[in-house]
């Protein structure tokens, strides 16, 4: 029978866990060389397939990369307007990935529940950040989970309204 430890282990080499990860990864290398992180997915998907050495973008992954490309703006203002006596700027640049990562979860990926999305975050902040990022981002996050449910059902209203463009 497995010990608590031997859980924990196993949990964090999950392939939802690598993905994020990797997401977080690309997140903070597209910021510190100022490149959108759409471009720096597709150089790296380009880049596996022609280098074994190279290891393969996951489908998670990309999912996530590109959605918070795409909803930047978004997941941003809703960081910001969580910190106390904070701005986006003044994180390291390793915790505004893993909030952005987490945020986008929050908002966008049914197929989460929000406690998973707050605690790979957390769990994400103790493998790359400092010691006081987990508790941190589990505090920002904390309040981001009360308005998550409300924003995932605006946008599935707005999903549901739109009209789809045939030519009939």
């Amino acid at each position: 029978m497995a010990d608590q430890s031997d859980k924990k282990s196993f949990k964090k080499l999950g392939a939802r866990h690598k993905a994020r990860r990797r997401a977080v990864d690309l997140l903070f290398e597209a910021e510190a060389r100022d490149i959108d992180p759409a471009d720096l997915l597709s150089e790296r998907v380009s880049l596996s397939v022609r280098e074994e050495s190279v290891a393969p973008v996951s489908p998670y992954t990309r999912v996530l990369v590109e959605g918070v490309a795409d909803d930047l703006d978004r997941v941003d203002g809703t960081i910001e307007s969580y910190l106390q006596d904070w701005t986006l700027p003044r994180l390291p640049a390793v915790d505004r990935a893993i909030l952005r990562v987490a945020v986008w979860e929050l908002f966008h990926a049914n197929d989460v529940p929000p406690v998973v999305a707050v605690d790979e975050a957390v769990e994400l902040a103790k493998e790359l950040s400092t010691d006081d990022s987990p508790s941190f981002i589990n505090g920002v996050l904390g309040q981001v989970v009360q308005v998550a449910p409300q924003v995932r059902a605006a946008a599935a209203a707005t999903r549901a309204t739109v009209v789809p463009d045939d030519d009939q």
